[in-house]
This record gives C-alpha cells, structure tokens and sequence, in this order.
C-alpha cells in the first residue's frame, strides 16, 4: 500500500482558517457504509441519524497551552511546543518538547519567555528535546498555562500576536474537554454545543467518554512511500470501566457504538480482545489502522476531513474503503465544503 494512494486535490481556500460562526453551524456529509450514497445537510441533522439504544463516544481530552515564544540568550528567536512531563519535581518540571530555532539548541542552553518563565535544555529525546521548566516565583506550570498559546495546526495561520488568539482558546476546545493533556483538540468534537448533546440524549442515544490525550503525531507527515513502514506515535489514554460497561450493554442490546473521531476509533480498538470485548484501563496507544483492518467495535464514525497522505485519511479509508471515501472527499471540495480542523463534518455508517 503506497502513500500516495491516499492523495488529493484540494484548493487552499477550503482550508477553515477560522471555526464556523456557532459551533453547530458547520455542514454534515453522510456517507451510507453500506451503498456508498452521499448526502448533504447541516450538523444539528446528526441528532436525527443517532437511534435509541446507540451510544456516542466522546473523547474529553483538553487542549493545553503548550506553545511558548521566546529566546536564547544569544538574542535568537525560539519557539517550543510542551509535549509531556517526564519527570522532575513540581518547582522543576522536565518537559518532552518540540523545539524551533535557527540553530539546534546545545544541552545547557536557557531559553527565556518571559514574565520570569524560563527553561533549560537538557538534551535530545528522540525527534525532539528535554528540557526544565523554571519560575522566578511561583509555580513554572501556570506560568506556562498563562504564558502560552494554543497549539493550532501549522495549516491555520496564525502570527505571533494575532488577535484571534483568544477565540482559539475557546474554539479549539470542545465543551465537553475535562481531562488537560493534550496539543491538538479531537475536532470532531468541535462541533458540538451542550443543546445539541441534550437533544441526543432525550432521542434515546446514550452518551459515554474516553480520554486520549492527542500528540504530535497528527501534526507530523508520513514520510515513507510504503506506508507499512510508518511509525505511529504512542499516545497516553484512559478508558473508564463505566464506558467499557456502556459498550458491554450497546452491543447486548444490538444498538450502534457511534465514534466520535479517529481517537475515540484508535482507543475502542486498541483496548478491544479478539472477540470486540473492550477493556478498561488506561495505557498508550499507537495503533495504526489503515485499509484491510477489521474492525471489532466502531459501527459509526463523525469525523472531519483530514489532510492528503495523512495517517487519519487511512483510518477513515479503513472504515470505509478508499475509493469510497476519495469519492466523497471530490464531493466535498466540488461542494466546497471547509477543511481540516475549523472544517465541516462527515457522519459514515448505515443510513436508513
């Protein structure tokens, strides 16, 4: 299977730089897993295609301000991305961090961001750094919650100051996020307000949730041609025993478990036995689901539309199969439907 086999055409002016109006303003695609059929409406329609007795799983992860601006003491701009704690003490936490500069930063180097936040480079760790983060005063983790900026996609543009910041923080945020941890928001989640939820619940679907804390994989590109030899990036999750037990039942009662994006996929997955029993616990997660996978426990997905040649393109091409899915993604950019994270909507399963 070819990386290229996952790619399209689409024009940069589809690509959402800003969320829709009101979060439940974007437009819905449906795609029938069974026939193939498409169709067209607006988000709020996807109380409709829920039934009594299905269950929407939700990922509550939280976004964390993980991206600072600063510099070295050499004058030289940088820029760092927070991935994970590792260890230290509460007065010097070690971070797992991204980190852009002119020059590759040396062990030892200190990086200022201001405001008596600053931070040392303690060495390399893997594709990134490690490095302690220090306070003049106080505790450096707020510091860095109130210092830092949310860490948007490299495809909405953003500069440094822009004045769309705080609506970022708000709307690359979904209003059910509980659990901090994460550096990019599961956008399908995106879209929905605490009405839309209750609407849901009153039409007989039960609501249950996960947490998968969402890496820097998503931001990174495959960069092999077969795409077998692509490394997935482990990412941290938990799934309670209450949601576990809403599945258990789900299935007893032959109703649908509805996946709200690829995260809440990868976790369901990754946590199910052979025969789709799912199990609570909590771990790391770097399941690659890509075409020829079979699926134990998702029967429906809400998801976005992903980037070409992306690791998401293949889990939704997966589920339900690849011409289907570049089929309906030609659909959406002649429709011109919006991309990617600030983008619409598309519901996959069977549509009575």
């Amino acid at each position: 299977m070819k990386l290229s086999d996952f790619d399209y055409d689409l024009p940069e002016r589809l690509i959402a730089q800003e969320p829709a109006a009101r979060r439940d303003a974007s437009r819905l695609m449906t795609v029938d897993r069974g026939t193939g059929a498409i169709a067209h409406g607006a988000f709020p329609d996807l109380s409709s295609l829920l039934g009594a007795g299905d269950l929407l799983v939700l990922n509550d992860t939280r976004v964390v301000p993980a991206r600072l601006r600063g510099s070295k003491p050499t004058g030289g701009k940088v820029e760092v991305l927070l991935l994970e704690r590792t260890g230290g003490t509460d007065r010097e936490p070690v971070h797992r961090c991204l980190l852009e500069a002119s020059k590759p930063a040396r062990p030892g180097t200190r990086l200022a961001f201001g405001e008596g936040l600053s931070a040392r480079v303690v060495g390399r760790s893997g594709e990134g750094y490690e490095i302690v983060l220090e306070a003049a005063s106080g505790d450096p983790v707020e510091a860095f919650y109130r210092l830092g900026s949310v860490p948007l996609p490299p495809y909405i543009r953003r500069s440094e100051g822009d004045p769309r910041e705080g609506m970022d923080r708000e709307r690359y945020q979904t209003v059910f996020a509980d659990r901090p941890g994460a550096v990019a928001a599961p956008t399908a989640g995106l879209h929905f307000t605490p009405a839309l939820l209750d609407r849901i619940s009153a039409g007989g679907a039960r609501i249950a949730k996960l947490t998968l804390h969402v890496g820097p994989g998503t931001f990174l590109p495959v960069r092999v041609e077969n795409v077998e030899e692509h490394p997935m990036h482990a990412e941290a999750y938990e799934l309670p025993p209450a949601t576990a037990g809403a599945i258990r039942e789900t299935r007893r009662a032959g109703g649908r478990v509805v996946a709200v994006g690829t995260t809440v996929v990868r976790t369901l997955e990754a946590a199910a036995g052979p025969d789709g029993t799912v199990r609570p616990g909590s771990g790391r997660c770097d399941l690659f689901i890509r075409p020829g996978y079979e699926f134990k426990v998702v029967d429906a997905l809400l998801t976005n539309f992903h980037l070409p040649r992306s690791t998401l393109l293949m889990l939704v091409s997966a589920f339900a199969g690849r011409e289907r899915i570049l089929a309906a993604y030609a659909e959406a950019v002649r429709e011109e439907y919006r991309f990617y994270s600030y983008g619409d909507a598309m519901f996959i399963g069977e549509v009575s």
